[in-house]
């Protein structure tokens, strides 16, 4: 169902993302919208996870720099009969994690080390898990994509604000409304789907690490501190990136609105709650 979700809400950005070149530029513009799209998925394809992470300044970790941390994520990648990808630690005290890359071969997942300290093993475990099956289910591919044609959308929008759409989108009037709603349209169905792909990641990674209750204790308390602590200063700057979080650094709000890049964090330890119970593994046993 959430794939199906998935697929539906792309081919409405799609949808979108044409329609708009073509009330600019009627056919010529639709196709000339399509070209770009096309060279910025490319381009993003190849480049996105290593901008990300120099975006946040990340530092690639081994064995010996971070030992527990890099044990787990070696242990985890195993269970789910993936490649090791490549492991990263961002100097910031806000708890959180988000996973990066075009497929497993070429992946890299990164934590805080704010979430690194706080975090028992086995809640890390619950974390690092959650971002292998993004990984795994190809998301961090999907929203990498989405990013690109809602900026492209925005791009087009502004377009049409300076240079007028054609007449059959009703002149200025008309590029006036598309470089408003546009945007907001495209921005909504990225939500979206982001929100989709953490509860089916939040259910595979319960099912790689072997226990949904450590991330649903994981979930909690990253959650809490990241209301009270101190804001993500990396992602304040760049909030287009706040999808890729498990948790939203720009502080999210109590249910799952359509203005949220994540669903609400008491929803999605509730759906654990569920599969604990559903699987027999409501026993917090110790990671090893």
């Amino acid at each position: 169902m959430n794939t199906l979700k998935t697929f539906m809400l792309l081919a409405a950005m799609t949808a979108l993302f044409m329609g708009l070149g073509y009330l600019i530029g009627g056919a010529g513009g639709a196709m000339i919208a399509f070209v770009v799209a096309a060279g910025m998925n490319f381009f993003a394809y190849w480049n996105s996870d290593k901008i990300v992470l120099r975006m946040y300044s990340a530092k690639r970790v081994d064995e010996t720099t971070a030992p527990n941390y890099v044990g787990i994520v070696k242990q985890l990648a195993a269970r789910a009969n993936m490649p090791v990808p490549a492991i990263y630690v961002i100097d910031n005290p806000q708890p959180n994690a988000f996973a990066t890359g075009r497929n497993e071969e070429n992946a890299a997942v990164a934590a805080t080390t704010g979430l690194i300290s706080m975090l028992s093993p086995e809640e890390l475990a619950g974390v690092m898990a959650h971002e292998l099956a993004h990984i795994k289910n190809r998301d961090t591919l999907t929203m990498t994509v989405t990013a690109t044609i809602a900026g492209a959308i925005s791009m087009l929008a502004n377009f049409a604000l300076f240079f007028g759409g054609n007449r059959n989108a009703g002149g200025m009037v008309g590029a006036i409304a598309l470089a408003i709603l546009a945007p907001m349209a495209a921005g909504l169905v990225q939500m979206a789907i982001s929100r989709t792909r953490e509860y089916s990641a939040d259910r595979g990674g319960a099912e790689i690490c072997g226990n949904p209750m450590w991330l649903a204790s994981a979930l909690e308390r990253i959650d809490e501190a990241a209301r009270r602590g101190a804001p993500n200063e990396a992602a304040e700057a760049n909030p287009a990136t706040a999808h890729m979080f498990i948790i939203n650094p720009l502080n999210g709000s109590g249910r799952d609105n359509l203005f949220s890049t994540h669903p609400a964090t008491a929803n999605r330890i509730a759906e654990l709650r569920k599969f604990a119970e559903a699987t027999g593994a409501v026993q917090r046993r110790p990671w090893h």
